[in-house]
């Protein structure tokens, strides 16, 4: 599965052979099954994780045990706690995996290794964080601008194989709304 992240790498920027086998060296592969976890709150995170195939969500469980799901990241995206992996703090989030999953792992101080020795890497994460950034400006605005059904809407726009993928009550709770709203707003649109 390293292929598949090779792949990636190599229609973002022009990466050496040399360098793909710098960053192979420190990456490891992780099968994780559906409903295992990748990340449980409380603990602190230490990888950068790229999703080679399946689907993750990242998400917190209330004080009535009701999960409010962040994001979910699918093939050829990154996924992790930022806060926890730059600050050392124990993370607020669980990940596991909605599908049968793997992960590439990239240790933290190996990946700093990397960015500073490939500055073509470098340039890679710091489009990615910007790119990440904008996705999160845009989610933030959307919840706490659109109705229900425009979040929806917006939802099947930017991520129209989600809708397919993703169980209907995950995607009701990253949309900040209950099961039953959902449905009645599918079947609208």
């Amino acid at each position: 599965m390293f292929a598949a992240f090779e792949e990636y790498l190599m229609s973002k920027a022009a990466f050496t052979s040399a360098e793909i086998q710098q960053i192979q060296a420190v990456s490891t592969l992780l099968n994780l099954p559906k409903r295992h976890l990748l990340l449980r709150a409380g603990d602190v995170w230490t990888y950068n994780a790229f999703v080679t195939s399946g689907c993750l969500r990242t998400y917190t469980i209330d004080a009535k045990g009701a999960e409010h799901i962040i994001n979910f990241a699918v093939e050829n995206w990154w996924t992790g706690d930022r806060q926890s992996l730059t600050s050392g703090l124990p993370s607020a989030y669980n990940i596991d995996a909605v599908e049968d999953s793997t992960v590439l792992l990239i240790k933290r101080e190996d990946f700093d290794r990397l960015r500073s020795e490939i500055p073509v890497l470098n340039e890679l994460v710091n489009h990615i964080l910007h790119n990440s950034f904008l996705a999160s400006q845009s989610r933030i605005h959307a919840s706490i601008s659109y109705s229900a059904e425009e979040k929806y809407r917006d939802f099947l726009q930017k991520y129209p194989a989600f809708a397919l993928r993703i169980p209907q009550h995950m995607v009701a709770s990253y949309l900040g709304m209950t099961t039953e709203t959902l449905s009645r707003i599918r079947r609208k649109v």
